[in-house]
C-alpha cells in the first residue's frame, strides 16, 4: 500500500497546507511525493519523538502535518508526545504506520506493531483507519483531509485474490454473505478470507464484514441482523486481544443487549514459538491463516 500512499498524497500535494514529515524512510518509494512537496517534505531522521513535537508545532500553528515511519516507531516510540502534544490538544496530525501487524516479518518484535491502534485508541479523540486493499488508500487520506483531528493511518498489503472487485471503502462492508457464521475482519486479513471463501455453498458460507475505521462508530444494523442470524460470531484482527477490535466488539454488543450464540476472537498472540519469520508464518502460529480461521468456525 506505500505506492497507493504515496500517490495519493501526490494528488493533494497541493494544498499548501500540507506538509509531511519522514522517519528516514521512504527511500525508493516516498521520491514523487518529495518532489511534489519541495520544502514541505521534511526528513526528520531517526528521532521519532523529535518528529511528533514538531508535527504538533505545526498543526498548532494552522498546517496540517502527516507523520511517517515503520508503525511501531510512529506509536511506540513518541507513545509521551502523541499524547501530550496532539492527543491532550485534538491537533490535526496524521501519523502513518507502515507494516502494521507482522508486517515486517523476519525483522522481529522491534518491527511488528501488535498493539498500535488499541495505544492510540486509549489516548482517546484519535481516528484510526486501516484500509485492506490499495484502493482504500486515497478515500482513507481524503476522509482524513476532511476532518480536523488526530489520525492514525496503518498501511499493510493489498491481499485481495486476483479479479476480486474491491468496492468503495468505507468504515463498514460486508464483503461476502452467507448462512454459516459471521466474521469481522480489520485490515488486509479480509485478502486471504475472501480468496478461501469464493467457491462455499451458502449453506457453508459465512458473511464477511470488514471494518476500516476504528473506533466501532455507527455499527450497521445489517451486522447486528447478521449477528442474531448465525449460530458464530468471530472477530479477527492481526492485533493482540487488549485494546483490539474484539475487545471493542464485545463490549458494543454488550451495551445494545445483542447477544451472539458463540463468539471467537482470533488475533495475534504474539511468539509462541519463541521464533521469528514471516508474516505468514506468525499468522499461522496466531491461528490467522485462512484454513485455521475456517476450521474454528466449526
Amino acid at each position: 500500500m506505500r505506492t497507493a500512499f504515496c500517490s495519493a498524497m501526490v494528488a493533494v500535494a497541493g494544498r499548501p497546507d500540507l506538509v509531511f514529515l519522514t522517519g528516514d524512510l521512504g527511500f525508493m518509494a516516498l521520491e514523487p511525493l518529495r518532489d511534489a512537496l519541495g520544502r514541505r517534505f521534511i526528513n526528520a531522521g531517526v528521532a521519532e519523538q523529535n518528529m511528533i513535537g514538531v508535527a504538533a508545532g505545526l498543526a498548532r500553528d494552522g498546517w496540517r502535518p502527516w507523520a511517517y515511519s515503520i508503525a511501531p516507531f510512529i506509536y511506540a516510540r513518541p507513545y509521551e508526545q502523541l499524547r501530550n502534544d496532539v492527543a491532550m490538544h485534538s491537533l490535526p496530525v496524521t501519523m502513518v504506520g507502515n507494516g502494521g501487524g507482522y508486517g515486517y516479518g523476519v525483522m522481529g518484535a522491534t518491527h511488528h506493531a501488535l498493539e498500535d491502534y488499541g495505544a492510540v485508541l486509549a489516548l482517546g479523540g484519535i481516528r484510526v483507519l486501516v484500509p485492506a486493499f490499495d484502493t482504500d488508500v486515497s478515500q482513507a487520506v481524503a476522509s482524513i483531509l476532511g476532518q480536523s483531528r488526530p489520525a492514525y493511518l496503518r498501511l499493510g498489503l493489498d491481499e485481495a485474490p486476483k479479479g476480486f472487485e474491491r468496492p468503495p471503502f468505507a468504515p463498514w462492508r460486508r464483503l461476502v454473505e452467507g448462512d454459516a457464521a459471521t466474521i469481522l475482519v480489520c485490515g488486509p486479513l479480509a485478502g486471504g478470507l475472501l480468496a478461501a471463501l469464493g467457491d462455499l455453498p451458502r449453506e457453508r458460507r459465512p458473511n464477511l464484514w470488514l471494518v476500516s475505521e476504528l473506533p466501532l462508530d455507527a455499527m450497521p444494523e445489517a451486522f447486528f441482523a447478521d449477528v442474531r442470524r448465525t449460530p458464530h460470531l468471530m472477530a479477527v484482527e492481526e492485533h493482540v486481544a487488549t485494546g483490539g477490535v474484539g475487545e471493542r466488539l464485545a463490549r458494543e454488543l454488550l451495551l445494545r443487549g445483542v447477544a451472539p450464540r458463540r463468539f471467537t476472537h482470533r488475533c495475534a498472540l504474539g511468539y509462541p514459538s519463541g521464533r521469528y519469520g514471516s508474516q505468514a508464518f506468525h499468522r499461522r502460529e496466531s491461528g490467522l491463516d485462512a484454513a485455521s480461521i475456517l476450521a474454528a468456525l466449526g
